[in-house]
């Protein structure tokens, strides 16, 4: 758990759409410097485009609505409301969840397996860096409605 004096862990410093950028060009890069028969996978170009469009429109939703709450959507300002109707029915991170599922959407649609890692690796540092983080805030701010909406809604899925 975070204290509140305590400094953001560094990696906060960064937007996760950023950081997602970044591990899909790295990715990108990288895979076509392999060579590909030894790390690609069958594509699904259809299947591909659907996942990333779902993402898209997830994040989107989850967007709007923070504007229409007029509430911070940077992960390291003050929150003045907890969204917990919506798409935050359904998870606690709907704009997480929509980068990922556009990432493994182009991982699908290309085959390529370096995008795949991309996808995991993105994931792997929203959920043990930014979700605790934002959760503790959320948890000082909010307490006992938080806990509540936290044992009612998982975290992804």
């Amino acid at each position: 758990m975070y204290d509140r004096n305590e400094t953001c862990p560094r990696m906060l410093r960064y937007k996760p759409p950023r950081i997602a950028m970044a591990l899909l060009l790295l990715a990108a890069a990288l895979q076509l410097l392999i060579p590909a028969a030894w790390v690609s996978v069958p594509a699904s170009p259809a299947g591909g485009t659907l996942i990333a469009a779902l993402g898209f429109i997830i994040m989107l939703r989850a967007w709007w609505l923070f504007r229409r709450y007029q509430t911070a959507i940077c992960p390291t300002a003050e929150t003045t409301s907890l969204l917990t109707h919506d798409v935050y029915g359904l998870t606690r991170n709907p704009m997480y969840l929509g980068i990922v599922l556009m990432l493994l959407g182009l991982a699908v649609a290309s085959g390529w397996v370096l995008l795949y890692a991309a996808t995991m690796a993105f994931f792997l540092i929203i959920d043990f860096v930014f979700c605790p983080y934002e959760e503790t805030r959320l948890a000082r701010k909010f307490g006992n409605t938080f806990n509540r909406y936290r044992q009612r809604v998982r975290r992804w899925l």
